[in-house]
Parts: C-alpha cells; sequence; structure tokens
C-alpha cells in the first residue's frame, strides 16, 4: 500500500471515505496499527497518564514526547504520524511552540504535529505552518481547555459542556478559523452530533475526533490500548474492546503466580 499523504486524507473527505487514526505509545503496536491499515498513527500526550501513571497528561514534557515519537517512527512505514505537542511550549509563545515544532518533526521524525488547544492559538499554528511543518489542529474540550470548563475532559460532564447549543456557532468559527490558518488536519475532542455535524460541514479539511467522537465526523481516532482492552483499568469498564487482552493477561500471570509457588518447573 502507498504511504498515506495529507491529500490522500484530504481527498478521503471529499469522497465521504473515514480516515482512521490510532493512538500508539510504542514500537510494537505501531507497526501493528500500521500493518492494520490506520491512516494516521498517533503519538498522543496521553501516554503519560496511560503508561507512565501521571496524574493528567499537562504532566508530559516535550522531551517524553520525542522519545515515544522517535520509537513510534520506526514501526509506522506506511501511515502519516502525527506527533503532540505538549503543554509548555504553546503557552510560552511563538517561538517556543516552533522550536518544539521543528524538534518533533527533525528529531522525533514525524510527519504532522499536534497543538492542544489550537484555537487560542492560531498565530502560532500559521508560524508553523509557515514553516513548513503541517497541523493537526486539536480544538474542541481538550485536556488543556478542559480547565476553563472545570471539567474532567474524559467524562460524561466535559461531553455536555460541548453539547450545549450554543456552543456550536462558537466551535464553527473556531474550526474555520484553524482552517483559514493552515491547519490541514482538525482533531475535534467531544464533538458531539450536533456540533461536529456542523463543523465537518462547515471546514473543507477533515475533522478527526477521538474521545466523544463518532460517525458524525470524518473520521476516528482510538487509544490503541482502549481497543485492543489492554489497560489495568479496561478489566473492569465498559467499552467497545475489540479484544481483552487486559483479561488474558491477568488470567495468564495469575497462572504464572500459582506455578512458580508450586515449584512447577517453567520453561524460559
Amino acid at each position: 500500500m502507498d504511504a498515506v499523504t495529507i491529500p490522500m486524507l484530504h481527498q478521503m473527505k471529499r469522497d465521504g471515505r473515514k480516515c482512521v487514526g490510532i493512538v500508539a505509545w510504542d514500537y510494537q503496536m505501531a507497526q501493528i496499527a500500521d500493518r492494520a491499515g490506520a491512516d494516521i498513527v498517533s503519538v498522543g500526550d496521553s501516554v503519560g497518564v496511560n503508561f507512565w501513571g501521571h496524574a493528567n497528561p499537562l504532566e508530559v514534557t516535550l522531551d517524553e514526547i520525542l522519545v515515544v515519537c522517535k520509537a513510534v517512527r520506526r514501526g509506522v512505514k506506511r501511515a502519516l504520524l502525527s506527533c503532540d505537542i505538549p503543554f509548555g511550549p504553546l503557552q510560552r509563545g511563538q517561538d517556543s511552540a516552533l522550536e518544539a515544532a521543528v524538534r518533533l518533526v527533525k528529531e522525533g521524525g514525524a510527519d504532522i504535529v499536534k497543538p492542544d488547544g489550537a484555537a487560542d492559538f492560531p498565530d502560532i499554528v500559521r508560524a508553523i505552518v509557515r514553516a513548513g511543518i503541517p497541523v493537526f489542529a486539536q480544538f474542541g474540550l481538550t485536556p488543556q481547555t478542559a480547565l476553563q470548563y472545570g471539567v474532567p475532559y474524559a467524562s460524561q460532564a466535559g461531553a455536555d459542556a460541548v453539547a450545549k447549543p450554543e456552543m456550536t456557532e462558537k466551535l464553527v468559527a473556531e474550526a474555520r478559523m484553524l482552517e483559514q490558518a493552515g491547519a490541514a488536519l482538525l482533531d475535534f475532542t467531544n464533538s458531539g452530533p450536533v456540533a461536529g455535524a456542523a463543523v465537518v460541514k462547515a471546514v473543507s479539511i477533515p475533522v478527526i475526533g477521538g474521545f466523544g467522537g463518532g460517525p458524525w465526523l470524518d473520521g476516528r481516532m482510538r487509544l490503541a490500548t482502549t481497543a485492543i482492552g489492554y489497560a489495568a483499568t479496561e478489566i473492569d469498564k465498559d467499552a467497545d474492546h475489540y479484544a481483552q487482552v487486559a483479561k488474558i493477561s491477568l488470567s495468564a500471570l495469575q497462572q504464572l503466580v500459582s506455578d512458580a509457588r508450586a515449584g512447577k518447573q517453567i520453561k524460559s
């Protein structure tokens, strides 16, 4: 299969075909996601919460994201590789944000960078695009903008905050502004069917969403760990899993503990 390009994703929107993005944080999962046919493999700052036990995604640093981005880059040959600009560089200003974007591309191997809360930084989006770096602009209720609403990002309360009717006009305006600033793709988080459908119609670039997304968007982002039921939290979680890796792992390791305690020879 040919390598995925931004013009290909734009054509998919025009053709009414859905884009699929998978969030991966390691070399092995990156290879699997790429082979599965994902259009985008995304290195999200959610790695901090999901892999490292951080309290929230804002704790992740640029240097940490670069380590993950490099690993995923080694595993991705066909999909478009997106890497998050974590909390900090955008808030410090245009020079800091541009430096971060350049490092993600030059050192990390990213094909496109994703600034969180991009609607608050349109001038920075323009600057990154002028530097020749494609932007996957994240907006809506994101881990950073959730602070403005005083609600948890990944929660029903968060989704409800964006779903209020008065928000649709604001979100459509933000999407148009980001498209005019040069964004190549939009990551609309907590979109909902009303605002999501309105934004998709209002812009010519693909609008993709993860948490709170759905078929009303041009595509869907999904954590690989959630899709396969990998995380410990997925054992008792009611979500759409395509496998139950955590439950299988728990059962296997319980058997290992039992065999070891019984003095059974375990072949290496």
